[in-house]
């Protein structure tokens, strides 16, 4: 397998130059619209990579590449969660200096913010309801089960980070942050939700049921809505820990007050990951 060589000169163009400021009036950064498919194919390109390789390393401690145990899939999807967030960086790059506010890492109004979680929240949970109604379904996620969640206490806390804390900043960077970011640049803010919603939905064929698609495609739009809004990255952030939280717990089946508290902790962390990003800022011409 070629590399890409090392100059960046794969990548694609970019509609600003290194004079022009890495926002646009209003906000909006300067991402062509064509560089978040680009940047989807080329983090899944670096997704499967990253889990090739870590099968491999696992394989050199004797564990199967067929049927790796659960820390070989926990850290490979560690990885493709890192891929994700590396990429929408990368791309970022191109249009001149790369800022945490780009990507929505910026304070909001609380009262505002909740409320429009709660909104897309509340929508989203009809909606999934009279979907599953219709389809008949009592499908139920499998992905904690098929990364050994069962297995071990270290499996279980691990997969419960990686499932509240890390998949939620990640692909929330990734995509309300980036992907949505360079879509608004094209029909602006509505199109570009609808797009990222199925897409995101769409990424989790593998890892949630057939019929969970549409529904996970409809919070992805929900998302979209909210960073729109709100003009930050937090609340989506934080709903998505939430929204995370409270279907592993369910899954586990967990009690109410432990998936409260679950939720809570998760909001929290991710919260506080993001808070160093809040104060970052540089000159720009």
């Amino acid at each position: 397998m070629s590399t890409a060589p090392p100059d960046g000169s794969w990548l694609p163009p970019v509609a600003a130059s290194p004079e022009q400021p890495p926002v646009q009036e209003g906000g909006a950064p300067r991402w062509a619209p064509s560089s978040a498919w680009l940047a989807l194919v080329t983090a899944f390109m670096f997704a499967i990579v990253g889990a090739v390789v870590v099968g491999l390393v696992g394989t050199i401690f004797g564990a199967s590449f067929r049927d790796p145990p659960p820390a070989v899939n926990i850290a490979a999807t560690v990885v493709q969660d890192i891929a994700f967030i590396g990429t929408a960086i990368l791309f970022a790059g191109r249009a001149g200096t790369v800022l945490p506010a780009q990507f929505g890492f910026v304070r909001t109004r609380l009262g505002r913010a909740v409320g429009l979680m709660a909104a897309a929240y509340f929508a989203y949970a009809i909606l999934s309801q009279v979907w599953a109604q219709l389809v008949h379904t009592h499908a139920k996620d499998n992905l904690p089960t098929s990364l050994g969640v069962n297995e071990s206490t270290a499996a279980l806390v691990a997969v419960c980070v990686l499932v509240t804390v890390i998949a939620p900043l990640a692909e929330e960077t990734f995509f309300r942050g980036f992907f949505f970011g360079a879509l608004r640049n094209w029909r602006g803010p509505w199109p570009a939700a609808l797009l990222t919603g199925a897409v995101f939905g769409a990424i989790h064929v593998g890892s949630a049921p057939v019929v969970f698609l549409l529904p996970l495609a409809i919070f992805g739009v929900a998302l979209c809505i909210v960073r729109w809004q709100t003009g930050s990255l937090l609340p989506c952030i934080a709903l998505h820990a939430t929204n995370n939280a409270l279907a592993f717990g369910v899954t586990e089946h967990w009690t109410a007050g432990q998936i409260l508290l679950l939720g809570i902790g998760a909001v929290a962390v991710t919260m506080l990951v993001c808070l160093p990003l809040l104060g970052v800022r540089a000159r720009v011409a």
